[in-house]
């Protein structure tokens, strides 16, 4: 007699999708007092999420009861583990972690969990789906409901517009302790990110936003932590030093964008290639220095052959093609060919405005006082020639360069970047 097989009642193991596995990162300093309960909320709130979730102790060199707390917890928790470091510095924990991570997903939240936990679903889910490569929390949103004093408001608002000027970003917030990020942007990111303190968030974010990789921003719910212990004064100096960091760097061309963005395997547009509004000012000052010491060795070259007018003509000519081609690279990051016979066409005329603008005010001067002295003349030029510089930036930037800068033709949808 045949026997016949039993029938299946599923899809085989081989066909059941792999639940995404997540590593979440609490990174802590003497939290001796919150770290339990912590672990304990955190993991009732992913326990029902569809992924296989770890939750990993990051301990910055805790000196109180925080180390015993955190081994206890991972003995006695599968889904918990406990990881020791020797020095502090929470961007230190989470490049450490992160890097060390071979999980789907990684994310973090700070141990005082101000923000609700109802935010993690929507933010891993963005990443799950291939939408975006990193999601962040953010209280800066009208769907936000942020309990905290004027003054921590004010500092926040103030920082981030500071970054959005400075560096020219388009996140919303920085410094929101809830972040999650791929995999594959984890690795992509974390060998160019330098700062192991708290500026590492704005760094992480900046630098993916510029390799064209896509930030989703999820409004969160956050209550202040009375007895936070963060040190404004001294993390407002590092994050200002961070700042001009990352401009030095990004002026050199010491960020590898396009590296970054082949190696996030997540949706993406073209890297930013343009500064903020003060790196544009910073470059432009820089080259405008450069742009006059190369007047002064041209003029000084070709004064016994061309005579005066003629050196200083052919001097401007070359130091004004010189210059725009210098802006049109550094300051507005326009690469390529195209377009640039049109720059430096607009970039001659802008320069002859500017040149026009200092003789017809040194005109006038000899006009309405004929025996004005070398100090007036001089403070005449000086006044005339800043004037000028003002107005060439703003034509630069508004005129010559303003449809060919990245992202001048789309608009930016809310949320991504």
């Amino acid at each position: 007699m045949a026997h016949t097989a039993p029938a299946t009642t599923g899809p085989s193991p081989a066909a059941i999708p792999r639940a995404l596995s997540v590593d979440v990162v609490v990174p802590v300093h003497n939290e001796q007092d919150a770290l339990a309960d912590c672990v304990l909320q955190l993991r009732d709130e992913t326990a029902v999420l569809p992924y296989a979730v770890q939750i990993v102790i990051a301990d910055n060199a805790s000196t109180d009861r925080t180390p015993v707390i955190g081994r206890a917890l991972a003995d006695r928790l599968d889904d918990v583990s406990y990881r020791r470091l020797d020095a502090r510095g929470r961007g230190r924990a989470l490049h450490t972690v992160w890097n060390e991570s071979d999980a789907d997903l990684c994310a973090y939240m700070d141990v005082d969990l101000s923000t609700d936990l109802a935010a993690l679903a929507p933010a891993l889910a963005a990443l799950a789906s291939g939408h975006s490569d990193l999601s962040i929390g953010t209280r800066l949103s009208r769907g936000s409901r942020v309990e905290r004093g004027l003054k921590r408001e004010l500092i926040s608002r103030g920082y981030n517009l500071l970054l959005k000027v400075s560096l020219g970003t388009r996140y919303s917030d920085a410094q929101c302790g809830f972040k999650a990020i791929r995999h594959d942007a984890t690795r992509a990111l974390l060998p160019h990110v330098r700062d192991t303190g708290w500026f590492f968030d704005s760094e992480l974010l900046t630098l993916a936003e510029w390799s064209g990789l896509r930030i989703h921003e999820v409004p969160v719910d956050w209550q202040d932590d009375p007895v936070s212990s963060v040190d404004i004064v001294s993390t407002a100096t590092a994050d200002l030093r961070g700042i001009a960091r990352m401009l030095g760097t990004r002026m050199q061309g010491g960020y590898p964008l396009a590296d970054i963005a082949t190696r996030a395997r997540g949706r993406k547009g073209p890297p930013i290639t343009h500064l903020g509004l003060a790196g544009q000012l910073v470059s432009f000052g820089m080259i405008g220095v450069l742009s006059t010491i190369a007047f002064a060795l041209l003029y000084l070259l070709g004064q016994p052959t061309l005579g005066s007018q003629g050196a200083n003509f052919t001097a401007l000519l070359l130091t004004a093609l010189g210059n725009t081609a210098l802006n049109r690279r550094i300051t507005f990051g326009v690469r390529g060919r195209e377009g640039a016979t049109r720059h430096h066409g607009q970039g001659l005329i802008v320069f002859i405005l500017g040149w026009a603008f200092t003789s017809v005010s040194l005109l006038l001067l000899h006009r309405t006082d004929p025996g004005a002295g070398t100090a007036v003349q001089l403070g005449v030029l000086v006044t005339a020639n800043l004037l000028a510089t003002v107005a060439r930036f703003v034509l630069l930037r508004h005129w010559v360069f303003r449809r060919d800068r990245p992202g001048a033709r789309s608009t930016a949808v809310k949320g991504n970047s």
